[in-house]
Protein backbone atom coordinates (compact mmCIF):
# COMPACT_ATOMS: atom_id res chain seq x y z
CA UNK A 1 0.00 0.00 0.00
CA UNK A 2 1.40 2.97 -1.02
CA UNK A 3 2.75 5.50 2.05
CA UNK A 4 2.19 8.82 0.46
CA UNK A 5 -1.03 10.59 0.70
CA UNK A 6 -3.43 9.42 -2.64
CA UNK A 7 -4.72 12.51 -4.92
CA UNK A 8 -8.06 12.53 -5.23
CA UNK A 9 -8.29 11.39 -8.38
CA UNK A 10 -10.42 7.84 -9.65
CA UNK A 11 -7.16 6.90 -11.77
CA UNK A 12 -5.15 6.85 -8.65
CA UNK A 13 -7.22 5.02 -6.24
CA UNK A 14 -7.80 2.53 -8.80
CA UNK A 15 -4.02 2.24 -9.34
CA UNK A 16 -3.66 0.34 -6.01
CA UNK A 17 -4.17 -3.05 -6.99
CA UNK A 18 -5.37 -3.59 -3.61
CA UNK A 19 -8.39 -0.88 -4.11
CA UNK A 20 -9.24 -2.81 -7.83
CA UNK A 21 -10.00 -5.97 -5.43
CA UNK A 22 -12.36 -4.60 -3.06
CA UNK A 23 -13.86 -2.32 -5.98
CA UNK A 24 -14.49 -5.65 -7.87
CA UNK A 25 -15.35 -7.87 -5.08
CA UNK A 26 -18.43 -5.29 -4.18
CA UNK A 27 -19.35 -4.94 -7.71
CA UNK A 28 -19.83 -8.82 -7.78
CA UNK A 29 -21.64 -9.42 -4.52
CA UNK A 30 -23.11 -6.01 -3.73
CA UNK A 31 -23.09 -4.22 -0.33
CA UNK A 32 -20.61 -5.66 2.46
CA UNK A 33 -19.92 -5.19 5.68
CA UNK A 34 -16.48 -4.26 6.38
CA UNK A 35 -15.34 -7.86 8.29
CA UNK A 36 -16.88 -9.95 4.82
CA UNK A 37 -14.67 -7.78 2.84
CA UNK A 38 -11.57 -8.60 5.53
CA UNK A 39 -12.72 -12.44 5.34
CA UNK A 40 -13.37 -12.06 1.28
CA UNK A 41 -9.71 -10.81 0.74
CA UNK A 42 -7.58 -11.78 3.40
CA UNK A 43 -6.44 -8.81 4.10
CA UNK A 44 -6.42 -7.57 7.72
CA UNK A 45 -9.11 -5.07 8.71
CA UNK A 46 -7.00 -1.93 9.35
CA UNK A 47 -5.58 -2.16 5.45
CA UNK A 48 -9.28 -2.78 4.26
CA UNK A 49 -10.46 0.39 6.39
CA UNK A 50 -7.65 2.47 4.83
CA UNK A 51 -8.44 1.29 1.49
CA UNK A 52 -12.42 1.94 1.81
CA UNK A 53 -11.39 5.72 2.99
CA UNK A 54 -9.43 6.43 -0.13
CA UNK A 55 -11.95 4.61 -2.56
CA UNK A 56 -14.96 6.92 -0.56
CA UNK A 57 -12.80 9.67 -1.03
CA UNK A 58 -12.56 9.60 -4.67
CA UNK A 59 -16.26 8.75 -4.53
CA UNK A 60 -15.89 5.08 -5.77
CA UNK A 61 -17.24 3.90 -2.78
CA UNK A 62 -20.18 4.67 -1.04
CA UNK A 63 -21.05 3.33 2.74
CA UNK A 64 -24.55 3.31 4.66
CA UNK A 65 -25.37 2.61 8.16
CA UNK A 66 -27.54 0.02 8.97
CA UNK A 67 -27.69 -0.46 12.68
CA UNK A 68 -24.01 -0.88 14.18
CA UNK A 69 -22.86 -2.34 10.55
CA UNK A 70 -21.61 -0.30 8.14
CA UNK A 71 -22.16 -1.35 4.77
CA UNK A 72 -20.17 -0.48 1.54
CA UNK A 73 -20.69 -0.52 -2.15
CA UNK A 74 -19.51 0.59 -5.66
CA UNK A 75 -20.73 3.65 -7.30
CA UNK A 76 -20.21 2.86 -10.80
CA UNK A 77 -21.26 6.26 -11.87
CA UNK A 78 -17.41 7.28 -10.81
CA UNK A 79 -15.84 4.24 -13.08
CA UNK A 80 -17.54 5.90 -16.09
CA UNK A 81 -13.85 8.22 -15.99
CA UNK A 82 -12.09 5.28 -16.69
CA UNK A 83 -14.29 3.62 -19.15
CA UNK A 84 -14.33 6.84 -20.99
CA UNK A 85 -10.57 6.88 -21.16
CA UNK A 86 -9.48 2.86 -21.81
CA UNK A 87 -12.78 3.19 -24.57
CA UNK A 88 -10.25 5.73 -26.52
CA UNK A 89 -7.78 2.28 -27.08
CA UNK A 90 -10.50 -0.07 -27.91
CA UNK A 91 -9.58 0.34 -31.53
CA UNK A 92 -5.74 -0.85 -30.92
CA UNK A 93 -7.29 -4.03 -28.91
CA UNK A 94 -9.64 -4.91 -31.73
CA UNK A 95 -7.20 -4.51 -34.22
CA UNK A 96 -4.76 -7.13 -32.54
CA UNK A 97 -8.01 -9.68 -32.16
CA UNK A 98 -8.37 -9.19 -35.86
CA UNK A 99 -5.10 -10.22 -36.82
CA UNK A 100 -4.75 -12.97 -34.56
CA UNK A 101 -8.49 -14.43 -35.43
CA UNK A 102 -6.38 -14.43 -39.02
CA UNK A 103 -3.64 -15.93 -38.43
CA UNK A 104 -5.39 -19.00 -36.30
CA UNK A 105 -7.47 -19.32 -39.51
CA UNK A 106 -4.59 -19.08 -41.29
CA UNK A 107 -2.73 -21.97 -39.20
CA UNK A 108 -5.84 -24.32 -39.12
CA UNK A 109 -6.10 -24.36 -42.90
CA UNK A 110 -2.18 -25.10 -43.78
CA UNK A 111 -2.48 -27.58 -41.12
CA UNK A 112 -6.13 -28.95 -42.58
CA UNK A 113 -4.41 -28.84 -46.15
CA UNK A 114 -1.00 -31.43 -44.69
CA UNK A 115 -3.39 -33.08 -43.23
CA UNK A 116 -4.92 -33.97 -46.25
Amino acid sequence: MATSTPSHDVFTAIAEPRRREIVELLARRGEQPVNDIVASLAMPQPAVSKHLAILRQVGLVAVQRRGRERLYSVNARELKAVHDWTKTFERYWDHQLDRLKQRAESLARERSRLGK
